[in-house]
């Protein structure tokens, strides 16, 4: 059977004298099980408490039931409005990758942009997957999306709002978060594509905004010596947003209408990176 990290360190309550301390003591050990045998804590049926996120598009994967067949899904044609969920465990055992003639994955921070992306036929319009990361992703998404851009070939790109911890989420899907560094090869996407709200968006499409809180600006300055943020469209971005002293959510793009985010705003970021 599987079990969660924190159902683990309660199953060593029984353990008498050898019982975990703390459930820290009971997570570093899945880590160095990781770093040891080189394998995912999911091959030891370790999963994780959160949910995997959403798909739709034209993706065809095959999956283990849970009696054991094999079965066939199309995340476009065989899903309601949420759907594909994805499953703790990716691997090539538990989800075979059949088809998909997309161009690319968009993949998405917040479930309303989700949403409104969907109900609006992006997918369809765009011959994109979309993937809702539902904020910072799970290990099982950036597993899925560094197998669909692997396997079939499929560039990624992410949408995310325009803050520091949004520009984290970016990090963490193309070169993985820190805590999970040891599995970088398998979750991180090197080539995943940033189409996000920046402070350059902020002022070319005067969108609503928020102020920076002090934490936000301790994080900006942060990420200026994060090796993951070296290069200069980041380096430019973040400045910027430090002295515009504002951040903007996704949808604020909907002060133009629910449509000027299909019809207008991801069409000039995607387009010049050859995407649409």
């Amino acid at each position: 059977k599987s079990s969660t990290l924190r159902e683990m360190y309660y199953i060593s309550e029984g353990w008498d004298i050898a019982k975990f301390h703390a459930q820290e003591e009971s997570n570093l050990l899945a880590e160095d099980l990781e770093v040891i045998t080189q394998l995912l804590r999911e091959d030891f049926k370790l999963r994780p408490e959160e949910s995997g996120a959403s798909v739709i598009g034209n993706l065809t994967l095959e999956e283990i039931t849970r009696n054991g067949d094999r079965k066939r899904i199309n995340c476009r044609d065989d899903v309601g409005d949420a759907g594909y969920t994805i499953p703790y465990n990716v691997e090539k055992e538990k989800v075979k990758l059949v088809e998909s003639d997309a161009k690319f994955i968009l993949a998405i921070e917040t479930g309303g942009m989700f949403d409104r992306l969907v109900e609006n036929g992006f997918d369809e319009d765009a011959k994109c997957i979309l993937v809702h990361l539902k904020g910072q992703p799970s290990r099982s998404t950036r597993r899925l999306l560094k197998r669909l851009n692997e396997e079939l070939k499929i560039n990624v790109a992410t949408f995310t709002d325009g803050d520091p911890w949004s520009f984290r989420i970016h990090a963490s899907v193309a070169y993985g978060a820190i805590k999970t560094a040891h599995i970088s090869e398998y979750l991180a996407t090197p080539t995943a594509e940033f189409v996000g709200i920046t402070a350059s968006d902020i002022l070319n499409y005067d969108l609503p905004t928020d102020a920076l809180t002090p934490r936000d600006i301790g994080a900006l300055n942060a990420e200026m010596t994060d090796p993951r943020f070296n290069d200069e469209f980041w380096r430019n971005e973040i400045q910027a947003m430090l002295q515009i002293n504002k951040k903007a959510e996704q949808q604020a793009l909907a002060k133009y209408g629910l449509d000027y985010v299909t019809d207008t705003y991801l069409p000039e970021k995607l387009g010049p990176l050859g995407l649409m």
